[in-house]
């Protein structure tokens, strides 16, 4: 199921709110809410609903068992048990495919194939409870003694299916003894909201686009090759930030409070600025899970470019079983080192200007590796782009025309502006009297033109992917 659905909005949702405000305790409340979960995520992976809450009791028991363990020896068995069987999983699903064509490309060898459906949110439900299962072992979480509470963790609608990565750590307190403010639960419902928005408003309109200007054999022109990369680069930002922005939102309605996963990513200033702002969730896992137990940067510079290589072919690889997304790792694996390593004095000189500009054009580059999984394809893209075809097209143009309101638009929602509005209407709200009351009034009727255009959106355009799901 999406968010961006009639069927979600206007059914599933209204009736979990019912059940769930309904149950008079904390205890049955979870218990509604994991259910509701678990239908939301059945209603697209019936079957597969039976792997997630095996992945969940997998590390349910291996976070007893590190609990009670005597000793340090049988805390990491059962940590590397853990880890095994959950990436286990993970590389069955989401890779088998992708290693049995390659291993058929060695003379000689002849693999059947076969196709293994991936399902939906692994990737994300997977780190989730690989990072309860690890925090265990360190000491740094509290073991969780009910199974129900656990795999409402790792089921939790708002969230499953993609992201942001929600660590244990950091709703362990609130599973138990969370609270439901209405001040708590308008603020859920307006980031909801603009999460909408951007998904239907922005992401889905760049994306009318998108394949028109950068299909094989659609567009060949240089203006048609950076219009169409544009609008991508605002298609997957607003596609996934807006999907977190409703997760976040959602999560605060049952009283929740995920960490932000995005921080305006397109202000950065350098590669590393870029990815302190992209899909945080994700960078601190691997940062966090993988680059400093490998040993981060304490062993050496040679030892830490190598960390960094690992880092990002997984972090590349986890997005995707094909070539481009560990092209697309390795390529920011290098742009991050040559910053660290080589540019660094050389950066700090720049006016902050060029660096964002800079930073902009190799961003654009990495999207270009991410939307192509035929390297051929990428390759001719990247000579279209740099002026091996016409300069212009009728193609382009028209969409240039057609779409030049929606990229200034896409450019000012892409700054901080919407922080510092909102920064605004709650200094408003704390100020009291009549200020209060307009303020309020003012997000209602935001709320509501926002609501009522994207109902519209839903009941007439058929167009309405989301990007990430299939990672």
């Amino acid at each position: 199921m999406v968010f961006s659905t009639l069927t979600f909005l206007y059914f599933f949702f209204p009736i979990c709110l019912i059940l769930y405000f309904a149950m008079p305790n904390l205890r049955a409340k979870n218990y509604v809410l994991m259910g509701m979960s678990l239908l939301f995520y059945a209603w697209g992976e019936p079957l597969c609903i039976f792997l997630m809450m095996l992945t969940a009791f997998v590390n349910y028991l291996a976070g007893r068992q590190i609990a009670k363990a005597a000793d340090q020896k049988a805390k990491k068995r059962w940590l590397v048990f853990s880890v095994a069987v959950s990436l286990a999983f993970l590389v069955f699903f989401k890779y088998t495919n992708f290693l049995l064509e390659n291993l058929s490309l060695i003379p000689g060898i002849r693999l059947p194939g076969f196709e293994i459906a991936l399902p939906i949110g692994i990737s994300f439900y997977t780190f989730q409870a690989l990072s309860y299962a690890i925090d265990v072992y360190r000491n740094q979480a509290k073991v969780q003694h009910s199974y129900a509470d656990f795999l409402l963790y790792v089921s939790l609608f708002p969230q499953l299916i993609a992201g942001p990565i929600v660590r244990y750590v950091d709703v362990q307190n609130e599973i138990t003894s969370r609270r439901t403010t209405a001040e708590g639960f308008v603020i859920g419902i307006t980031r909801f909201v603009v999460g909408l928005g951007k998904k239907l408003l922005l992401a889905n309109y760049c994306g009318a686009s998108v394949d028109k200007l950068l299909a094989v054999g659609t567009d060949t022109s240089v203006l048609g090759g950076w219009l169409g990369l544009v609008l991508y680069a605002f298609q997957i930002y607003f596609d996934f930030s807006g999907y977190s922005d409703m997760a976040i939102g959602l999560g605060r309605m049952f009283g929740f409070k995920f960490l932000e996963n995005f921080n305006y990513p397109y202000i950065c200033d350098s590669i590393t600025d870029f990815w302190r702002r992209w899909h945080i969730s994700l960078s601190t896992w691997f940062r966090d899970y993988v680059y400093i137990p490998l040993g981060g940067n304490r062993r050496g510079k040679g030892r830490q470019v190598l960390n960094l290589l690992v880092v990002w072919f997984l972090t590349g690889f986890w997005h995707g079983a094909s070539w481009n997304f560990i092209l697309w790792g390795l390529y920011f694996a290098v742009l991050l080192m040559l910053e660290k390593f080589v540019f660094a004095g050389l950066m700090q000189k720049m006016p902050r200007v060029l660096r964002h500009i800079s930073a902009l054009f190799f961003v654009l580059m990495g999207w270009a590796l991410f939307y192509f999984e035929d390297l051929g394809a990428l390759g001719a893209f990247f000579a279209r782009l740099f002026g091996s075809g016409a300069g212009t097209s009728d193609l382009a143009l028209t969409l240039l025309e057609n779409n030049s309101l929606l990229l200034i638009v896409c450019a000012i929602a892409s700054t901080p502006l919407g922080k510092l509005v909102r920064s605004i209407h709650l200094a408003l709200i704390h100020a009291g009297g009549a200020l209060r009351h307009i303020s309020m009034a003012l997000r209602l009727l935001f709320n509501t033109v926002v609501m009522t255009i994207c109902t519209i959106v839903m009941v007439t355009n058929t167009y309405n992917p989301f990007m990430y799901f299939r990672f």
